[in-house]
């Protein structure tokens, strides 16, 4: 039955024909239409991107691609000079396909369209254009962290905004751009911590030797009305074995797992009432031979009977606020029995010097069966596996429900010493 004619699309201007510059046409062919050359697409397809400044395609403005006469679309792919695919729409009747992503500034574009006629000939045609320069000045460049090396299983990946992302389809726009591909693959999710902040992890903690490659596609890409991405340079990050040390605060005890087997176990001390060693999951910060530790540093006056000054070896922290594992020669006698210290896990300086020289950055450490509260998602460290894979996914701006994070999500803090 032969096809109703469509409408035919108006190309805008011959300015932008020139500019799109059609290529790439070949003559029909006799017999089998799934075996005949390719024919002349070029006149049963029709571009229409409003013009911006000196001809070029305005990237403000989406692509829009119609068929015409008894034709029909059967694919179309656009990709920029940089490889990024234009995410689009095809009609289900192939009569048009529209762009839904933005495009990326000053760059040049390949649409290859698939198209077939009445007669199922099929045809392809290759155009080219290139997109002006942005009527928008703010730029949003891309940090991520932390610095390339090697980490254990929990470390979360970073990304920090040169500039607030408050919307949700603003902020859909930068979660598409920002990549991480980790080898052996392993699913993720990024989760905004704030409108400066994202931070990315799997469900599980990451498979041990594993190397996460992070890179941006943002680079002059639309975000908002008056933002475009910038540039950010790429990461790469490896990590090592699975080490988790799980203190027991009811037992006094750190146990050691690497890769799923107990490699030693230690007598430790925790947090007195009141000042209770938090719960949950942290993930080890950095690692500082010397620190001196003074209880006005978290609010315990010079003259009370709390206070302290004490130097401070083989210390791995765990919170921004204070909280570290480290030797405590002068704890000793409670360790293994009793909780006596303001908040940090304190061991023999034995034990001490073989968990400093054991764990890296990113190393899981669990507090279990103490009075403290749980360890906060964020702001005091990294929390963040003490969200469970749901609500850390409704955190990311693609998800069917997703919300702004809440403000009870960032840390109310609660220093913690010695």
């Amino acid at each position: 039955m032969k096809r109703t004619p469509r409408h035919r699309t108006v190309v805008g201007t011959t300015a932008l024909l020139a500019a799109l510059g059609t290529a790439v046409t070949a003559c029909g062919a006799d017999g089998h239409p799934l075996a005949a050359t390719p024919y002349d697409a070029a006149d049963h397809v029709s571009f229409r991107t409003p013009t911006g400044d000196g001809g070029r395609a305005d990237p403000d403005k989406p692509l829009d691609i119609t068929a015409d006469g008894d034709g029909r679309l059967t694919d179309v792919t656009a990709v920029d000079g940089a490889g990024r695919y234009v995410a689009g729409e095809l009609a289900a009747d192939g009569g048009r396909w529209h762009s839904t992503s933005p495009l990326a500034a000053d760059a040049r574009y390949t649409v290859r369209v698939s198209t077939e006629d009445e007669d199922g000939r099929r045809g392809h045609e290759v155009r080219t254009f290139r997109t002006g320069r942005p009527r928008t000045t703010g730029r949003l460049d891309v940090t991520f962290g932390p610095k390339a090396g090697r980490y254990g299983v929990g470390q979360p990946v970073v990304a920090e905004l040169s500039a607030p992302v408050r919307t949700r389809a603003a902020r859909a726009v930068v979660e598409r751009a920002l990549k991480v591909d980790a080898t052996p693959a392993v699913e993720g999710a990024w989760h905004w911590v704030d409108d400066k902040e994202l931070h990315y992890r799997p469900e599980e903690y990451w498979p041990t030797h594993a190397t996460i490659r992070v890179r941006s596609n943002l680079e002059g890409m639309r975000i908002g009305d008056r933002l475009r991405g910038g540039r950010a340079k790429p990461l790469k990050l490896t990590t090592g074995e699975r080490l988790i040390a799980v203190t027991d605060a009811a037992a006094h005890r750190l146990t050691v797992y690497r890769d799923g087997e107990v490699i030693n176990e230690i007598p430790v001390t925790t947090g007195k009432p009141g000042y209770e060693t938090r719960n949950g999951v942290k993930v080890v910060l950095g690692k500082e031979y010397f620190v001196r530790m003074r209880g006005e540093s978290i609010g315990i006056p010079r003259d009370s009977s709390d206070s302290y000054d004490l130097p401070v070896y083989y210390a791995a922290r765990v919170t921004w606020s204070g909280e570290y594992l480290h030797a405590a020669p002068w704890s000793q006698g409670s360790q293994g029995s009793a909780n006596v210290s303001h908040g940090c896990t304190g061991m023999s300086t034995s034990d001490a010097e073989w968990f400093f020289d054991t764990v890296r950055e990113g190393d899981i450490v669990q507090v279990v069966n103490s009075g403290g509260e749980t360890m906060t998602p964020f702001g005091n460290g990294f929390g963040d596996w003490n969200l469970d894979w749901r609500r850390w996914r409704a955190g990311s701006a693609l998800a069917p429900d997703a919300d702004a994070p809440r403000p009870d999500d960032r840390a109310r803090l609660r220093p913690q010493s010695a």
